[in-house]
């Protein structure tokens, strides 16, 4: 079908040809310009960025406008949710599933998607003078940004009073400067919102763990800024005092050290441990030491060694098992292809066991595959574990759920005659579970290693593969067209509109009505 759009049939097909046309960057020659120049650039280049990124307002909202709730489950009907998971966030008329949609047109997170949203709205409902603003070019994506964070939450006439305080004197100040004024604007003219805003900050705040590079990860948690305070001041003092003692570490480590010990041991080396459930994912030949590719511990990559290193530290090396909470492995091909699941004690029984077909002999016979399928609707325990273990978190693209927040679900579902079975299971958080269930105009389809292409009723389609999965390797290029034939040629925009029907009139080539 085409996507002709606008008020005719012209202005259609003008939109639908300007959005074929090829993205180029436009700028002057880097390398030729003097210092002046580049810094004159450099300012124009940011009043660009500026008009774009109200320019992108502009279509979040047009995509919104356009995205009807008209077809989401209402409260009390299936899939319907509660009024306090809602929560009065949604905006009126606007589906409740727009933001998953507009997160995989932009293959950005879902909170990002909301944030350009909920930002669009301040920008246009009350701020529209930062907004125009923005759009000429005059104030920078940064400062209009700080205005809309801080002012987003009060009512729309004090928003606008204190932005035609601002305004003026916006480009004079630093962007923490302004945010600090626009603060202290709105607490002398209504401290009641602050307050409503450091509730709502203290009831949705939590633990975060953010992988890093070369085996490490941050571990961190929102506080009030009082609990803070006083926790770091606890956790320094203590390494002061293990300074004083004669520790010649940095300081840093020693706060470090003491940070992870706090939390993992609170009640001190003399209480028991509190019990932990490891998942680790690495190649036989990881485990080995014939390979230095990385390993996986609850989702973060860790070296080699690393992963080498915690088996021989709980024991598992020896097939013993760990002294407190669970312990699974995920072995893994050289494509990071999850092959199997396996516990401890299943290691055990399959050690003894060896395998059913030669059982006095070293055959290779693989005796660790996926679970079996099954024609109950339930999943089974191990399909449980083989497909969080392979997920690890929600699959829907761009989202980062954990996985002890999501449900397993059908890809094909099980009224479609969906099966059972872990190339058709896959972990989705309530929320995508939800629109995959109830949206309308939304397909999901798996490839049996896991992968998942996901598109939206407006066309995008975005590939989320199970992590540690290597992407396939490139298609080859195609082949250059026979010689003689020359370029084809491309036709102008007036004369395609000129050229007369290839088909008789009243149908299209695909059936549907002509364009002219």
């Amino acid at each position: 079908m085409p996507r002709v759009s606008g008020s005719s049939t012209l202005e259609g097909v003008l939109v639908d040809w300007s959005l074929d046309q090829p993205v180029r960057p436009s700028g002057l020659p880097v390398g030729l310009l003097s210092q002046e120049q580049a810094a004159a650039e450099l300012v124009r280049h940011q009043r660009r960025q500026a008009m774009a990124a109200a320019y992108e307002a502009e279509l979040v909202l047009r995509m919104a406008e356009l995205t009807s709730d008209e077809f989401d489950p209402g409260p009390g009907s299936p899939g319907g949710r509660s009024a306090r998971w809602a929560d009065g966030k949604d905006t009126a008329g606007v589906s409740e599933f727009f933001t998953g949609e507009l997160a995989l047109v932009l293959n950005r997170g879902r909170g990002t998607a909301a944030h350009l949203h909920s930002r669009a709205l301040v920008w246009r409902e009350k701020l529209p003078a930062t907004f125009a603003a923005l759009a000429s070019g005059e104030l920078d994506v940064a400062r209009a940004a700080a205005l809309a964070d801080v002012l987003g939450h009060t009512a729309a006439e004090l928003a606008r009073v204190i932005e035609a305080r601002l305004l003026p004197e916006a480009v004079d100040l630093s962007v923490a400067r302004l945010r600090a004024r626009a603060l202290e604007l709105l607490l002398s003219l209504d401290a009641a919102a602050a307050e409503e805003r450091r509730q709502q900050a203290e009831k949705s705040a939590d633990v975060f763990l953010q992988p890093v590079q070369d085996g490490m990860a941050t571990l961190g948690a929102e506080l009030p800024a009082d609990e803070a305070a006083e926790g770091y001041a606890m956790i320094d003092a203590l390494a002061r005092m293990a300074k004083a003692d004669g520790d010649d570490r940095p300081i840093a480590q020693l706060r470090t050290e003491l940070f992870s010990l706090l939390l993992r041991r609170p009640g001190g080396a003399d209480q028991p441990p509190v019990a932990a459930h490891l998942t680790i994912t690495a190649t036989l030949d990881c485990l080995t030491g014939a390979s230095t590719s990385p390993g996986w511990v609850n989702g973060l990559v860790i070296t080699a060694a690393q992963v080498r290193e915690l088996l021989a530290r709980i024991g598992a090396l020896g097939v013993q098992d760990p002294p407190a909470g669970g312990l699974t492995f995920a072995l893994t091909d050289a494509d990071g292809r999850l092959l199997a699941t396996t516990t401890v004690a299943e290691l055990l029984r399959l050690a003894k066991a060896g395998c059913p077909e030669h059982p006095d002999g070293a055959c290779g016979c693989p005796v660790l595959s996926a679970p079996p399928a099954t024609a109950a609707y339930a999943h089974t325990d191990r399909q449980e574990r083989f497909v969080t273990t392979r997920d690890r978190a929600c699959r829907m693209p761009g989202c980062g759920q954990r996985v002890g927040w999501t449900d397993l679900d059908h890809v094909v579902p099980h009224a479609c005659d969906g099966a059972t079975t872990c190339t058709n299971l896959c972990c989705l958080c309530r929320s995508h579970h939800r629109l995959k269930t109830f949206a309308r105009g939304w397909r999901f389809v798996m490839d049996p290693d896991g992968t998942l292409h996901v598109t939206t009723p407006s066309g995008i389609t975005r590939t989320t593969r199970p992590p540690g999965l290597r992407p396939p390797p490139p298609r080859p290029p195609d082949p250059a067209p026979p010689q003689g034939r020359g370029t084809p040629r491309r036709f102008g925009i007036l004369e395609l509109l000129r050229r007369p029907p290839a088909t008789p009139p009243g149908t299209g080539s695909d059936g549907d009505p002509p364009l002219f």
